[in-house]
């Protein structure tokens, strides 16, 4: 496991441009130079030069981050900054009884067990995926901890799927490890993508998956053929009728990397409107514990997303991320004529 001094040279890359600063959705909105990757290289380098420990103060600045890669992808040095700030956390948080409490809480015995329990109580509730006979496509489907905790969205994807020529395969897959590596619990991350890992011993077309942040998580350790559920829709020629006319707007979570099934996705909805919000690859604010340790940042950042949704008059806002569901919510709660927030396999279920 590499250690904050293997990215030395990669730390050193980073030139001061200051071109983070246009993308970084916290400093928009703070205008804390410490909120993008130039400002806490500056730190970091302290720190591997001896000048400054690693401590709380400059931990605080380290959680003052989204992850959400977009200063990674625009960096003209291609630097993975994502990657540097986790291993910064790890070699902080594993000192600290903080972080031993946080690590504990996430181990196979207390996290992993609480996602199993779930599995087991929401069985009965769960309609087996099934496509038609003769099965064309072999689907391995990695459901994510969310849809584990909840029963509705097999349900969703059985509706969907149940007349389309697909076997979908369900292997006993661990969480991604999008939460751990937040928490800088690398030990916990290398232990689930080991177990991920070797759930795919077995033959496949695609992984399938659902959740944005999973599948953007998996890609790391992965080296196989993915497939959201818009791009099956689209694959598979798939065409919805809704009851009465709608108008749909749609947010882009930052870990989906290809949205281009939307457009020929809504133009096999009929009754469907498709309006783009300004902005719609802005990111929701949420970020997992970010919105718990930054809250008011967070619900900033969830403000804005949510008057460009309103100003496109939608009577759903859609997305592909249990998380960004949850940030979305944030932002327009308590909002007069909002409207509803669903996943995409959730508002697709609402056609004939």
């Amino acid at each position: 496991m590499k250690k904050l001094n293997d990215f030395k040279n990669d730390i050193n890359k980073c030139s001061k441009c200051g071109l983070c600063q246009s993308v970084c959705p916290v400093y928009k909105e703070t205008g804390n130079d410490c909120a993008v990757s130039r400002g806490k290289f500056v730190m970091l380098d302290g720190v591997l030069k001896g000048d400054l420990k690693l401590n709380k103060n400059i931990n605080k600045y380290l959680d003052l981050c989204l992850k959400c890669g977009k200063c990674t992808d625009f960096c003209p040095s291609g630097i993975d900054v994502c990657k540097i700030f986790e291993t910064a956390k790890y070699q902080y948080a594993k000192n600290t009884l903080t972080g031993k409490i946080i690590f504990s809480l996430q181990s196979k015995l207390v996290f992993g067990n609480f996602i199993n329990f779930f599995k087991y109580i929401t069985k009965p509730f769960r309609k087996s995926i099934k496509g038609k006979s003769p099965k064309s496509l072999k689907l391995l489907y990695f459901k994510g901890c969310v849809n584990n905790l909840c029963p509705k969205n097999d349900n969703y994807l059985n509706k969907i799927l149940k007349n389309s020529d697909v076997e979908i395969i369900e292997k006993d897959f661990d969480c991604c490890g999008l939460p751990f590596l937040s928490s800088g619990n690398l030990d916990r991350f290398e232990q689930v993508k080991n177990h991920n890992l070797k759930m795919l011993d077995c033959d496949f077309d695609y992984i399938l998956t659902d959740c944005a942040s999973c599948e953007s998580t998996l890609k790391q350790y992965m080296n196989a053929k993915f497939i959201n559920i818009g791009e099956l829709i689209n694959l598979l020629g798939l065409k919805f009728t809704f009851p009465k006319p709608l108008k749909v707007t749609f947010h882009k979570p930052c870990h989906l990397e290809n949205d281009k099934f939307l457009i020929p996705l809504f133009n096999n909805c009929e009754n469907v409107k498709y309006i783009q919000m300004d902005a719609y690859d802005s990111c929701c604010g949420f970020g997992g514990e970010f919105s718990i340790k930054n809250h008011k940042i967070s619900k900033a950042i969830s403000d804005k997303k949510a008057e460009n949704i309103l100003k496109t008059g939608a009577d759903y806002v859609i997305t592909t991320c249990p998380g960004c569901i949850i940030g979305l919510k944030q932002g327009l709660a308590g909002r007069k004529n909002s409207p509803k927030v669903l996943g995409l396999t959730e508002f697709l279920n609402k056609s004939l």
